[in-house]
């Protein structure tokens, strides 16, 4: 007997998450099928009923999960706004924290799979660029209403700080296990420098 639709959209979805966790932690590459779909409680010969390929499934995870990302990064800008507070300082903070350092899981997806971005197949690669130009236009319109500058000036700017922020975070986690110290020099001396180019202070 077959499963439902409802039962087979679950298990798509089940795997598509286990995907983006797996494939965040160790990398696409290093992920094969048996234990991906061990992970969402499937087994093997299901995979198929659902993806032609394991490069489907990865372009579908990266275009979710770059999705995603916009819809929090907006989120954030737009609750500090409502709050009264600086979206871009509350961005810095929060990114170059150790709180999102710990979040593999969930947290940027443009640092989450910038390692594997280029040897994706090109539908899988075109949804990092493409997510990733519109979370940088997002993040350019925090830039200019913080530091006043011309479009073509923020969007520069934008480039430099967001290239900053991501290096720190994937430095810091590559060494917090053996240096901890130095991993959190690198985020605190980046947040306060991004800090002091966009005319705020932690």
């Amino acid at each position: 007997m077959g499963v439902s639709k409802q039962k087979a959209a679950q298990n798509h979805d089940a795997i598509v998450s286990a995907a983006e966790t797996l494939f965040r932690e160790r990398g696409v590459e290093a992920v094969g099928l048996v234990e991906l779909m061990a992970a969402a409680g499937l087994t093997r010969g299901g995979f198929y009923n659902h993806f032609a390929s394991k490069a489907a499934l990865v372009d579908e995870v990266v275009a979710k999960a770059m999705a995603e990302g916009l819809e929090n990064l907006t989120a954030a800008l737009d609750a500090s706004t409502a709050r009264g507070e600086d979206p871009l300082g509350n961005q810095i903070d929060w990114y170059l924290s150790p709180e999102h350092r710990a979040d593999i899981d969930h947290g940027c997806p443009n640092a989450g799979f910038l390692g594997d971005a280029p040897r994706f197949e090109d539908p899988a690669r075109s949804h990092y660029a493409s997510g990733l130009t519109t979370n940088l236009r997002r993040f350019a319109e925090a830039v200019q209403a913080a530091t006043g500058l011309d479009q073509e000036a923020s969007w520069d700017r934008t480039l430099a700080l967001f290239s900053q922020m991501v290096g720190a975070v994937l430095l810091s986690r590559a060494v917090v296990g053996t240096d901890p110290a130095l991993a959190d020099q690198l985020l605190d001396s980046a947040r306060t420098d991004l800090h002091n180019r966009t005319r705020h202070r932690p």
